[in-house]
């Protein structure tokens, strides 16, 4: 099973404190000071011990620093972690944190959308826990939320056999929602859910797929040493009339199309406002190049996944073309799940991912993506017509600081150093007037570097250039929380990255949705931070703000 971006963070067990304190330096040591647009760093020349602080709209420590005996002056501290420690002889005394905010009133209104939860629906298509999930449902319409999101699964909807399609318990969920004045996002869930880390839900793929398989186990995507991945279909059958006399793309075109009738007045009385298209595993576009089950694990650059006899006449096919028939196979060299960039003479630096097989084999591979993510979304234009569309694109930020890019470059994602690899991503959702919808805005860099130095991760970093290459070229661009979120500091994170104070064209989300519906959320002091984070999306005043002057960002 591939894990999403989401997962990946779940399996690294990645902490998000409130500062990085960098480690003790040796006076014979030269110290590194780096900068960025979210922090800085103070040192204490007597020990050379360093200090990162935060610039923005962070949670500041006010601490007093003092030497034995002397007076007391402030200091101002990032991280709890350092309360009544020392630095030398003087001795840090913490004061109440005081929370520097910036304040979003007046700024554009972004819809806030919550996620329900993945087993709401259970295979045999009814609709479970009603009423507690009626109890939610009015919670959230009174703090103002514009509307849930939800999964329709492939794996339920025709489970049984082609082109019968059971729709009963959506059909009840809808009209709640409908009921309730609350908007939908559908996702068209073309994958397998569960076997990530923290699922408790299980759906496979439809039972006549699966028995298809079993008999040509090369309609799922497989890697060098041959094994299958069952989450979602290879892009190779896409043209391919193996699943019962239809391609891949008609299959889905089918679904879509029978949603489309089954659901007519939702979609004419505007309840339905987006249908995300599931385009691979986890439902984002890419290749599941780092699936768990496989024994992946963070930061492992993952393996390329073109060795299902489909997408080896494709390549051999392109090789041909080409006029180096020798070139019609994948690399031999670029590692596996677990290995680093350095260690192998693909990715290492200078390796053969910039050579002229490198760089014939990557553009083919790249394309393949690009080429399923424009058949799928033209046939989805077709079926829903005037509906907004989206995509969900995955946020792989390890090894982004590094020559390669290794892990993007077996998700599919050619963006090495020296290369764009988003834009013509961006470029095809602009030809079908498609979203994009990224999972990796509310992620901090210096976070990562705490946890997983290796890894050599920058997700703000990549974030940035996603968001870009989609503004550049003028499509929406919404977005997602990785993990859970009750805490303010992480609702003023996304909220920065909802409405960019430094963009000159005063671009922002065109939409966030909240992971997930749960009890958690709904405990007074997590729903309470809730609803304050609504107003501030929404673009209204909050009381108990502590704001500081933007001219000081």
């Amino acid at each position: 099973m591939a894990i999403s971006s989401v997962e990946v963070l779940k399996s690294a067990r990645l902490r998000f404190p409130r500062a990085t304190v960098a480690s003790t330096l040796m006076p014979t040591q030269s110290l590194r000071v780096y900068s960025s647009h979210c922090c800085s760093v103070e040192y204490f020349p007597s020990s050379l011990r360093a200090i990162f602080l935060n610039s923005g709209a962070r949670t500041r420590t006010s601490a007093t620093v003092r030497e034995k005996g002397e007076k007391m002056e402030d200091h101002p501290l990032v991280d709890d972690a350092l309360s009544m420690g020392t630095v030398d002889d003087r001795e840090v005394v913490d004061e109440p944190p005081e929370l520097q905010e910036r304040d979003f009133s007046g700024t554009p209104y972004v819809p806030i959308y919550v996620m329900l939860p993945l087993g709401i629906i259970n295979m045999d298509c009814e609709l479970l826990d009603l009423d507690d999930l009626q109890i939610q449902l009015r919670t959230l319409k009174s703090v103002n939320v514009d509307g849930v999101m939800v999964d329709c699964w492939w794996g339920i909807v025709e489970a049984h056999a082609p082109q019968q399609y059971n729709w009963n318990g959506y059909k009840k969920l809808f009209q709640i929602v409908r009921d309730l004045k609350l908007k939908l996002q559908v996702v068209m869930s073309f994958h397998k859910c569960g076997g990530n880390v923290g699922d408790d839900v299980h759906i496979p793929l439809p039972q006549w797929v699966t028995e298809i398989g079993q008999r040509n186990p090369d309609i799922f995507f497989t890697d060098r040493e041959g094994r299958r991945n069952p989450e979602c279909l290879t892009w190779g059958i896409d043209k391919e009339r193996v699943l019962r006399g239809r391609t891949a793309v008609e299959v889905y075109f089918d679904y879509m199309r029978s949603f489309r009738v089954e659901f007519d007045e939702f979609f004419e009385n505007g309840i339905i406002s987006e249908i995300e298209i599931g385009l691979g595993p986890c439902g984002e576009l890419r290749y599941p190049s780092y699936p768990a089950n496989f024994g992946w694990k963070y930061p492992g650059i993952g393996e390329f996944q073109c060795y299902d006899q489909y997408l080896m006449k494709s390549l051999k096919k392109a090789a041909e073309a080409r006029g180096h028939s020798f070139w019609g196979k994948g690399p031999d060299n670029a590692g596996s799940y677990n290995s680093r960039p350095h260690d192998t003479r693909f990715f290492c630096d200078g390796g053969d991912y910039d050579g002229y097989y490198g760089r014939f084999f990557l553009n083919w591979y790249s394309q393949v993506l690009i080429d399923h993510g424009d058949r799928v979304l033209a046939l989805a234009n077709l079926a829903f017509e005037d509906t907004p569309i989206a995509t969900k694109l995955s946020g792989i930020h390890w090894w982004y600081k590094t020559a390669s890019h290794a892990a993007e470059l077996t998700a599919g994602f050619y963006n090495p150093c020296n290369r764009d690899g988003y834009g013509p991503v961006a470029l095809m959702l602009r030809k079908h007037g498609a979203a994009l919808n990224f999972t990796c805005v509310e992620l901090r860099t210096l976070d990562q570097h705490e946890d997983f130095p290796e890894a050599l991760a920058d997700p703000e970093g990549l974030v940035w250039q996603v968001l870009n290459a989609a503004w550049d070229v003028n499509i929406p661009v919404a977005s997602e929380n990785a993990l859970p979120c009750y805490d303010r500091e992480g609702y003023n994170k996304i909220l920065e990255n909802s409405k960019p104070l430094t963009d000159p064209d005063g671009r922002h989300l065109s939409a966030f949705t909240y992971l997930r519906l749960s009890s958690v959320l709904m405990e007074t002091h997590n729903f309470r931070e809730f609803e304050r984070f609504i107003k501030r999306m929404h673009g209204e005043a909050v009381l108990d703000l502590h704001s500081f002057s933007d001219s000081e960002n």
